[in-house]
Order: structure tokens, then sequence, then C-alpha cells
């Protein structure tokens, strides 16, 4: 039984961090790339992050701003958000996938960037 379980959103005023955890279980944590991804209600699910070995890649419209890492002692992926504008406020999703596996979601956590 896999598990990816978010945690770290919440509401915070433009300009502001949050840091953002994903911890994995059920899966041999270190074999898999993890990603995030963000959704806003009636919009497409949108990439923002990879961490494939220790290759990171980013969406432009993130780029300079987030930072993905992994702890794999503790099978857990981190996005950490700097300078938050309000179009980054989205339900935020992380993503288990590797070559020939299914992919596995998590449940989501709300990120809210408002005055």
């Amino acid at each position: 039984q896999v598990q990816l379980v978010e945690s770290g959103g919440g509401l915070v005023q433009p300009g502001e961090s949050l840091r953002l955890s994903c911890l994995a279980s059920g899966l041999s944590f270190s074999q898999y790339a993890m990603s995030w991804y963000r959704q806003v209600p009636g919009k497409e699910r949108e990439w923002v992050a990879t961490f494939n070995g220790f290759s990171t890649n980013y969406a432009d419209s993130v780029k300079g701003r987030f930072t993905i890492f992994r702890d794999n002692s503790k099978n857990t992926v981190y996005l950490q958000m700097d300078s938050l504008k309000p179009d980054d406020t989205a339900v935020y999703y992380c993503k288990a996938h590797a070559s020939s596996r299914l992919d596995y979601w998590g449940q989501g956590t709300q990120v809210t960037v408002s005055s």
C-alpha cells in the first residue's frame, strides 16, 4: 500500500515563504523520481519541479524561486517556495514515478498567497 502525504501548506502574504513536505511510504523511495505539481480549480494540473537522481528541473514560472530537494533517510521530498506570488495559489501535489512503474499521487495541500 503506497501512500504520499503532503503537508506544509497555508495562507501567506506575497513575498513570503513556505516549505512543503511529502512523506512517502510503501515504496522504495530512493528508486523513484519525485515531482511536484499544482492545480487551480477549472485549470489543468501544472508541473512544477522534478528531482530525478541528482538533477533537478523547474517550470519557468517558478525557476529561481522554488527548490526541490529530498531526504532519503526520511522518505521525504520537499518544495521550498520563496518570493511567493498570488499566482502561486493552488493545491500542490507530489508524485512518485519510475520507468515501468505506476505513478503515485498524494492528496494535495492548499497554498494560498494573498494580501
